[in-house]
């Protein structure tokens, strides 16, 4: 009788984002996959993940990391690997694959899965290409064809890449934590348009901004209040201040970040996205649940889950008038919008659930343990 997988997931990161995402539900949904499977994840003792494992019902622990390369994760990991008898590493991010490999210098290790969840280039450095060619790694989960594209000029052994779309939960039971009108004193007439991506370079704030300004002062158009959700960060200064000087403080609100924020798509009329990296984000499979029409950049992986002019609306990274154009356009357009949020669910159904995730998933653990039979 073949052995019951035992995985161990690690993840670095340090605030909560899709990343993060991705291994609670893949987690869950292994519980109607195949029962039988210990996940455990690892993750940064008292940062954003771990607050919100102490209130799930998943195996998690938690290591310190005071720096980015903490010896103690690394112990951490060799010492859940010996008590729970490990035998697979899902790695999540890069810090934790850097830890991963400095882990395999002191102990004796069960292979490695990594997940490659942006399309970034893998740097040009002796050490990085180092750590993402380490013979411990047996698969490479890619989130999207580009990111295995892009992957694939950094890695020799391109045997090793798979594709598996991450997806959303089609089980959801959790409400909105409020009303974002009523919260905010948004006008019940005017159009929400809605964006959750933390505040980082990849998500490009501040071409939202330029494509705000251009709406609201170039076109004068004042039909719209535009809410952006998720952690602030050193940039966020910048944004701040910028929105001012566009004298566009009435028109957006900016909640920073909110648990459970996917629950308020449901409260948006389009969703926008002005990233200028992207893996594919879970935001907009979230907007696909909710059946909300999608304005965004046809960055990373985002094109292969949506057809400009036929289930959303895309245009080039950077260029605010061309997103803005496309948004005011959908916003005329109520059978528009019915229709890209219409085929853009059943497209989700249909291929991008995170129970279709999971299970793939499980195939290629078991594929690395158990052989193609």
């Amino acid at each position: 009788m073949k052995e019951k997988l035992k995985i161990l997931h690690l993840s670095a990161a340090r605030n909560w984002g899709g990343g993060e995402n991705h291994i609670e539900n893949l987690c869950r949904e292994f519980n109607g996959v195949d029962a039988s499977t210990l996940n455990l994840i690892l993750c940064v003792k008292n940062a954003s993940f771990h607050k919100r494992l102490e209130i799930s019902d998943l195996n998690f622990s938690t290591a310190p990391m005071l720096i980015k390369f903490d010896l103690r994760y690394v112990y951490k990991i060799l010492k859940l690997v010996r008590k729970y008898h490990i035998n697979l590493i899902h790695i999540h991010d890069s810090t934790a694959l850097t830890l991963a490999v400095m882990a395999t210098k002191l102990g004796k290790l069960p292979p490695f899965i990594l997940s490659k969840k942006t399309s970034f280039p893998i740097k040009q450095r002796p050490r990085t290409l180092y750590k993402y060619n380490h013979p411990q790694i047996q698969k490479i989960l890619c989130v999207s064809e580009k990111t295995k594209e892009v992957t694939s000029n950094s890695v020799k052994d391109t045997s090793k890449f798979t594709t598996i779309y991450h997806g959303t939960s089609m089980n959801k039971s959790s409400k909105p934590p409020f009303d974002l009108k009523n919260r905010f004193d948004i006008p019940n007439n005017k159009i929400v348009v809605g964006m959750i991506a933390n505040h980082i370079r990849a998500k490009n704030l501040e071409t939202w901004v330029r494509t705000i300004n251009h709406i609201i002062n170039v076109k004068n158009n004042k039909d719209f209040h535009f809410v952006q959700i998720g952690s602030f960060s050193d940039r966020s200064q910048k944004y701040l201040d910028l929105i001012k000087e566009l004298k566009l403080d009435k028109h957006i609100s900016l909640l920073g970040f909110i648990p459970n924020a996917s629950a308020l798509i449901s409260q948006f009329d389009i969703s926008l996205l002005t990233s200028q990296s992207e893996g594919i984000p879970q935001f907009i499979y979230e907007s696909f649940y909710y059946k909300v029409p999608v304005v965004s950049t046809n960055v990373g992986g985002i094109p292969e889950i949506i057809e400009d002019g036929v289930n959303g609306m895309l245009s080039n990274p950077y260029e605010a008038q061309s997103l803005a154009d496309k948004l005011i356009a959908l916003s005329n357009d109520n059978k528009m919008m019915e229709k890209f949020a219409e085929l853009s669910h059943q497209k989700l159904i249909e291929n991008y659930t995170t129970r279709k995730m999971a299970e793939q998933t499980l195939a290629e653990y078991k594929k690395v343990l158990y052989g193609k039979n």
